[in-house]
Order: C-alpha cells, then sequence, then structure tokens
C-alpha cells in the first residue's frame, strides 16, 4: 500500500500527494574528511510540490563535534531558508572528533538521499529514514524516521498528556499559544523539538531538531505495523543533534551542552510563594502576607499580578490602590522581614500618547512594525498596544531603562523578581480580521477597577506600617472557606497566515489570538519563522535588564513561554491550568518533562490549580506535592474564589507540614540545582533514570525522584487515603519515621494516607543534607544547624553532597562550599572545598540508618574543613 503522510482526523485538508510521488533527493560531491561530512542533494526528478515549492539544491553537512555529540544538518544551498538565529540560541562548539572515536556513526544511501544514525558500540539504528523520502520545500519539510515497536518516547513539549508519549495515532503540535485550561492533545506555552528514546539496557539517546517553526509530530505505525516518527514542519531546516548518552540521565546533560546551561537560581526561590490575580488594592496583598504569619504558615514570596496596575499598563501603578507610597512601604517591609516581592511585566504596551513608557519606545523605534511601517496593533489587558521587537537592540535598551527607571531601589519599587506573562505572544484579536481599536473597546480592555479605593482593610495587619493600619481596630479572625537573500532569514513569497500544509494548532489559523505571522522583526526575520521564540528573546531582555539594576546579584525571571534553551534564563511555571485532580496530577508529567528532558529545573505549577474552585481535600494534597516541587507557587485566577493555604485548617496543616519538610530539604534542593546549572544533572526525574534496565519503572509518570535520593509517590486518585506506588528493588528508607523499606521492584499500597501525608522514601546509597530545623524564611533558615541522615544502600555504602554560597551573587567566586560525603559501613568522611563562610552553622548530627535502629552520632563538626568519624 502507498504511504501516506500521517494526519490525525481533525487536520484541515487532505494531503495532495502521496509522499511517494515526490521524487527525494540524490547526493553527489560527497567529501568525508573523517571528522566532517558534506554533500549536495539534488532533487531527483520533476517537483511534487504538495505544499509549496520544491527545493532543487540542498546541502548536507555532518560533524562528529564530540564523542557524544553528531550534529546532522540539512538547509538550503542558497542560504535563504530561516535558520534560528545564533545570537537567540548560540551553537555548541564542535571538538571536530574522528568519527572512530565517536559513539554514534552516520551513513546514508546516495540515491534515493536517506541516511541513518547507529550506536558505535552495537551497530543498532537509533534513528533510521530508509523507506521514505526527504520533502524540503518552501513551506513544508518532511523526514520520517523508524522507531522500534512500542517505544519509549518522552520529551516534544511542551504538552499536558503522559509522560511516555503514546504510539499510536499520536501527534505532538508545537506552536506557542495562551492555553487557558491546559487543554489535552494540544499545543501548549511553549516548543521543544527534543526528545528521549529510551531502549533498556540498550541504552538511551536523544534528539533534538533545532527548528522553530510550526509543526505536526507524528507517532504511529504504518499499514503493515511498522513504527515511527515524522516531523512535518512549515518552514526551517532540518538541523539535529544525536545524543548518544548511553544512560538517560547522559542525553540530559548531553541535551545541556546543545542548548545550554540552566541558570542558577538564588536560594530564596526555593521558598513558598504566594499571588493571585485579583489582590485588588495593596492592602489585601499586605494582609494576605499577615495572614500566613498568623496561621503560622512559612510565606517566603508575594507576587503582584496585573493588579497592581494602572489600567493594566506595566511599569504604572493605580494612583488610589496601589499608590507608589505604600508599595514601597510593602517592599521594605517584606524585606525587614526577609521577605520578597515578584511582579508582572507583560509584553503588550499600551498605544496611548501621554503613556511614557510607550512614548519612550516609540520614539525609538523598538515596536513590531507592520507592512506599512506603522506599529504593529493589537489587544492585550491594556487595550490596544503594540509588542517590543525583541530581537532589536534598541528595544533591549528601552526595556533596561524601563526596568531600572520603575524598580529603583530608591525611587521606585525594589522588586526582588520579575514575571513575564503572555509572551508567547497571546493577543485578544481572534483573528487577522481584527480592528484592535473596536476589539478593545468590545472586550473591555481595561476595565475600570470594580473595587472603590480604600485606606486600609479595616482589619489591623500585624507587622506593617501605620499606613496599612485602621484607627482603633481591634484584629479580626482569618476568613475561612471549607469549600534578505543568503542571510538565513526566510524564502520570499510565502503565505505567512495559511501555508498549504496545516499544523493543528488549537487555536485554529497561525495568527489566531498571537502576533499575525507576516509582522517583520528588525533583523529581517517574520513571526511565521520565530513565533515560537518571542517568549525566549522576551526573558532574554528581562534578564539583561535585571543584571543591569543589579549587575553582581542573580536575576530571577520566570515565564510562561517557553522554546528550547530557555532553563539558561528563566523558570517556567506550567501556565493556566484547572482546579481539578487531574490537573494535579498532570502537574506531574510536565515536571519529569521539563526537569529531565528539556533542561528547566526551575519548574511548578500553579498549586491549588489556577482556573476554577479549589477543593479542600485537593489542596491540601497539591501543598504536599507541590513542597517537592522545584519552584512551589500557590496562584489562581481573579474568578477563583481566593484559596490560600489559611482558609481550610485541613489545607493549613497540609501546607505546615510541607512546607516545614521542604526547608530542612531547601539545600538538597539547592545543591541539586547548583549540580543541573553546572553539568545539566536533572534536578528532578522519572525513575527509569535510576533504575533504566527496569522495564516496570518506564511508563511511571505518577512518581519521581526529587534531586537523586528522594522518592515521592503522592496519593493521585481522586478523594482518596490510599496509593499504589511501585518501589524498585533496592533498599528505601521512609523519610518521616526513617524505617527501612526492602523494595521488591512490585508495586506496595499505602493505605489510610491522611490528607496531611505523602509517602516520600530515601534512596538507599544516599547521604541526605537536612537543615536541623526549619523556619520562617529561607533568610532564617540558613542560620540552622545541619543535621546529616546517610542511609546506606544494599552494599553497606552511601554517598552524598552539599554546596553552600551565599545564595544570591552572581559569581560568588571562591566563597562556595563544594562537599562531599561518603559512609563506607563504618566511618563517616567530609571532604571537598570549603570556602563559604559558614558563621557559626555546623552539623550537629548525624544519623546513620540501616541498623534495627537509627544511630545518631552528635558533634558539632564545622563546615570550614574536612572532618570524619568511625562508628564502632
Amino acid at each position: 500500500m502507498r504511504r501516506q503522510i500521517f494526519l490525525l482526523a481533525h487536520a484541515a485538508g487532505a494531503l495532495a500527494a502521496s509522499i511517494e510521488d515526490c521524487p527525494g533527493y540524490a547526493a553527489s560531491n560527497v567529501v568525508d574528511a573523517d571528522g566532517t561530512v558534506t554533500a549536495d542533494l539534488t532533487l531527483s526528478g520533476d517537483a511534487c510540490d504538495i505544499y509549496g515549492t520544491d527545493l532543487p539544491n540542498l546541502q548536507l553537512l555532518v560533524e562528529y563535534q564530540s564523542e557524544t555529540r553528531l550534529h546532522v544538518k540539512i538547509f538550503d544551498a542558497g542560504l535563504d531558508v530561516f535558520q534560528v538565529q545564533e545570537d537567540i540560541l548560540p551553537r555548541p562548539p564542535s571538538q571536530n572528533i574522528s568519527s572512530s572515536d565517536a559513539a554514534l556513526q552516520f551513513s546514508f544511501v546516495e540515491n534515493p538521499f536517506s541516511f541513518s544514525v547507529t550506536r558505535s558500540s552495537s551497530g543498532e539504528v537509533l534513528f533510521n529514514t530508509n523507506g521514505s523520502q526527504l520533502v524540503f520545500e518552501s513551506q513544508y519539510v518532511y523526514l520520517r524516521t523508524q522507531l522500534p515497536q512500542d517505544p519509549n518516547i518522552y520529551g516534544l513539549g511542551e504538552h499536558s498528556d503522559s509522560f511516555r508519549l503514546p504510539t499510536d495515532s499520536y501527534q505532538r503540535v508545537l506552536w506557542n499559544s495562551e492555553s487557558p485550561f491546559i487543554p489535552r492533545l494540544s499545543n501548549l506555552y511553549g516548543s521543544h523539538p527534543n526528545y528521549l528514546d529510551h531502549r533498556g539496557d540498550a541504552g538511551s539517546h536523544g534528539v533534538f531538531l533545532l527548528n522553530s517553526n510550526g509543526m505536526n509530530i507524528n507517532i504511529n505505525r504504518t499499514d503493515s505495523g511498522e513504527q515511527f516518527l515524522e516531523y512535518n514542519t512549515i518552514g526551517g531546516v532540518l538541523d539535529f543533534y544525536f545524543l548518544a548518552g548511553p544512560g538517560p540521565s547522559d542525553v540530559s546533560k548531553q541535551y545541556a551542552e546543545v542548548v545550554g546551561l540552566p541558570a542558577m537560581m538564588p536560594y530564596w526561590t526555593f521558598g513558598f510563594h504566594q499571588c493571585k490575580y485579583g489582590y485588588w488594592d495593596v492592602n489585601y496583598a499586605a494582609e494576605v502576607v499577615g495572614n500566613y504569619s498568623a496561621a503560622n504558615i512559612p510565606l517566603e514570596t508575594l507576587w503582584g499580578d496585573i493588579d497592581y496596575m494602572d489600567l493594566r499598563q506595566v511599569f504604572t501603578t493605580d494612583p488610589e490602590r496601589f499608590s507608589l507610597h505604600k508599595m514601597r512601604e510593602l517592599t521594605e517591609t517584606l524585606h525587614q522581614r526577609g521577605q520578597h516581592y515578584v511582579m508582572m511585566l507583560d509584553p503588550g504596551i499600551h498605544r496611548l500618547g501621554n503613556y511614557s513608557t510607550f512614548t519612550r519606545g516609540d520614539e525609538k523605534g523598538v515596536f513590531l512594525k507592520a507592512d506599512d511601517g506603522s506599529n504593529y496593533r493589537g489587544v492585550q489587558w491594556a487595550g490596544e498596544v503594540v509588542w517590543p521587537d525583541w530581537i532589536s537592540s534598541e528595544a533591549q535598551d528601552w526595556w533596561t531603562d524601563e526596568i531600572i527607571r520603575f524598580f529603583d531601589p530608591e525611587t521606585g519599587i525594589d522588586i526582588d523578581g520579575a514575571w513575564n506573562d503572555m509572551n508567547e505572544a497571546s493577543n485578544f484579536c481572534p483573528d487577522v480580521n481584527c480592528d484592535p481599536a473596536q476589539e478593545a473597546i468590545d472586550g473591555n480592555n481595561p476595565p475600570q477597577p470594580s473595587n472603590p479605593p480604600r485606606n486600609n482593610t479595616g482589619r489591623p495587619i500585624p507587622g506593617f506600617p501605620e499606613d496599612f493600619q485602621p484607627d482603633g481596630a481591634s484584629a479580626g479572625k482569618l476568613r475561612t472557606r471549607q469549600a534578505t537573500k543568503g542571510q538565513m532569514k526566510g524564502l520570499p513569497d510565502r503565505d505567512l497566515f495559511s501555508p498549504k500544509y496545516r499544523i493543528n494548532n488549537h487555536r485554529g489559523e497561525l495568527s489566531d489570538a498571537t502576533l499575525y505571522t507576516n509582522i517583520t522583526n528588525s533583523d529581517g526575520t517574520v513571526q511565521y519563522d520565530t513565533h515560537n521564540m518571542y517568549g525566549l528573546t522576551m526573558i532574554t531582555a528581562t534578564r539583561e535588564a535585571l543584571l543591569a539594576r543589579r549587575p553582581d546579584r542573580r536575576p530571577f525571571v520566570l515565564t510562561r513561554s517557553t522554546f528550547a534553551g530557555a532553563g539558561t534564563r528563566a523558570a517556567h511555571w506550567f501556565g493556566d491550568n484547572n482546579s481539578t485532580w487531574a490537573d494535579y496530577r498532570t502537574s506531574i508529567t510536565q515536571l519529569l518533562a521539563f526537569a529531565a528532558v528539556h533542561q528547566m529545573p526551575m519548574v511548578g505549577s500553579d498549586v491549588c490549580g489556577f482556573n476554577g474552585v479549589a477543593e479542600e481535600h485537593m489542596c491540601a494534597r497539591w501543598a504536599l506535592l507541590g513542597a517537592f516541587m522545584p519552584f512551589y507557587r500557590n496562584h489562581a485566577d481573579a474568578s477563583a474564589p481566593a484559596q490560600e493555604f489559611y482558609l481550610w485548617d485541613l489545607v493549613a496543616e497540609a501546607a505546615r507540614k510541607a512546607i516545614d519538610a521542604r526547608y530542612r530539604l531547601l539545600d538538597y534542593a539547592y545543591t541539586a540545582m547548583r549540580q543541573a546549572s553546572a553539568t545539566g544533572a536533572p534536578i528532578a526525574s522519572p525513575l527509569f533514570f535510576a533504575y533504566p534496565s527496569d522495564a516496570k519503572t518506564f511508563g511511571i509518570d505518577t512518581q519521581f525522584l526529587y534531586g537523586d535520593a528522594l522518592l515521592v509517590s503522592p496519593v493521585v486518585d481522586d478523594e482518596a487515603q490510599s496509593v499504589t506506588y511501585y518501589l524498585p528493588d533496592d533498599i528505601w528508607y521512609d523519610f518521616w519515621t526513617l524505617d527501612p523499606v526492602r523494595g521488591a521492584g512490585t508495586a506496595v499500597t499505602a493505605d489510610n494516607v491522611s490528607w496531611t501525608d505523602i509517602p516520600v522514601h530515601i534512596r538507599g546509597g544516599a547521604v541526605l543534607p537536612l537543615r536541623a530545623e526549619s523556619a520562617n524564611t529561607t533568610a532564617l533558615l540558613r542560620r540552622n544547624n545541619f543535621r546529616l541522615v546517610v542511609a546506606p544502600g544494599l552494599d553497606g555504602n552511601a554517598a552524598g553532597s552539599l554546596y553552600l554560597d551565599d545564595g544570591d551573587s552572581l559569581d560568588p567566586g571562591d566563597q562556595v562550599s563544594d562537599i562531599t560525603f561518603a559512609w563506607d559501613g563504618a566511618t563517616f568522611t567530609a571532604n571537598g572545598t570549603f570556602g563559604y563562610p559558614a558563621d557559626g552553622v555546623v552539623v550537629e548530627s548525624v544519623v546513620v540508618l540501616g541498623g534495627d535502629q537509627p544511630v545518631t552520632k552528635e558533634g558539632p563538626w564545622d563546615l570550614d574543613g574536612p572532618f570524619e568519624f568511625t562508628l564502632s
């Protein structure tokens, strides 16, 4: 039977011809220089022109860049087709090794051209395009690779589907889009065209297609049952990086070598964060902080959503509800209490003549332009808006200036981080027929504030300045709730709105609810090609601006939209999820994808859900689960009821327990973050990363390893108080009781798991550094001593590490301690570098597990040098 391009039933339009009607390409002028292969690829026959114009002449470049990385690139000979700009995503340097020293081997068939990638050690085929034709057209590029039966494929984010991707009639669409309720089987906020293929004892490998264009990636079977994965892109080139592994963690690290190591995060960002769209004045926000204190629930960071803005204009405050004076008092009070404040910055800039942020940008020409040279207009929260062209250097200068002006510690709001939302970019114009000015009016954007201004809440807020307090009011109870040519900038004469090949964007056409795809960027490229990188370029500008504001301190940026390499610049939350058990479970699969496959370690969900009504039991479970994810923030929509943890007694109890554990483990997580930023080691991972030969782990996505030593197995079923989880064949220790548990490679059921409990186990072979006690803020936590827990493996040994620095410096220099711990069954040793001044903080005790009872060796031991002891 003739093989057809696979399209899901809902795909628009039918395939005009079979792929086998296309002639493919023939290779000639092959030059094999051992570490590099080049060839000309020429169309082998009459063009098929299925979805565009076949390009007659292509080039092949193969580079053995390192022992574990193979680069294969197929591009147009004229260098007109768009390629991702190197200043947006820098390419890794090539070591130009000999192919004989490489873990991967490239081979090809000249006519019709196809290629394969095999593992040198075994000859196993990892990627093979034989049997299908390469199609390379002006607006359509097609390539198919064979896969083993029922493969274990992970990645190709961002999505809300299972972590291990389905293999029958499954499609991943990459086109960044605002996606309320994180719909299943849909494109979401980010595009990450890389996947990990795990083959058990045969090893893991990774494949990254460096292409920012919209695409459908299909995983399916042929009529004869042969498994395949195919790329269908609407532009760009085929720029592949093959990663040899062989371990899954190796693949993750090797991917970091391509897209960049993750940015090191400040220590305080591992605290608990609270936000809500709907804190309608500064008094409300301050009272939330006070309520958390009164409820004895540690709160590290308060967030400001668009409520603070004057009619939703960035770099302004509502003069009556968020006066600059009281906003400065708010941030000063938070800082005095050891807490932090982060504010929202959206990309849409209100097009208004007396709005200085707009006029300064307009004078510098920083906004995206329409065909007639005028500012391209759309609609976002502030009404009729324009969008910065982040690719231009002028936009960076303007954005930096605006951030320094507004967030001046002496005259403005002294924020600790910035939050970039709506940066897919989201456009309230539904389609290309929109009249932005009228759409803003019809959509009531911006709305007038619905609450009248007030001087205070009418209730005292302990710890806040007099401006926040009522006259003579007594303390009230907490409210509760129980329910150009040759420049790789893109081919001319393309249909930039409706290409013949359609990707299955869940919002509709390419330009629906986003920036129009015919808009030209300052460097001559168009949004059709760069759309998926708009958020990446925005967070780049924000990070650079924050560095200019505080050059010596680590910037913190949170983003909704992402692309490959975003982890080098920002943290990510999983977008506008729903207050449901299903989205509670989905947060685990999203964590695994971003942390283990896409090299974004600082990630997490909106705990208890953003949309809808948070239910008490679900919120209690989520408060516990979120505490074991890198980024931990409770956030809800303006339309949702308040869901701060203190509003339910049960949730408050769960949160206190969760945050107590999180803070005692904070240095463990911070050490894992350091390892991620230094080596690419994943901060969280699926079980098969640690047990790659255990086939029972390959599909598990309701448990995860936090760091390399903690297994988190939350209750996942709706309203359940029992959970069945998998314990690999190993020795484990209950984190809460320290009791040993011998895993047998079978499922274990825990019954009567209360609403304030979550099963967590220490993996045998680990030394776990904990603070002896928790604290109300991370600043106070850093003053507490350490307690080390030794969890011997089956061989009786254990090892671990602890990284210490000041938690904030961009470059702490030699004032760091990188300590390794080892236990050989009798002697415990601590070695490494000891450059961080511990200021009296010591290891007060070491608890050794594995016997009939834990054995505690009392210290103290200073953290300014090595130490050891022996247990007789």
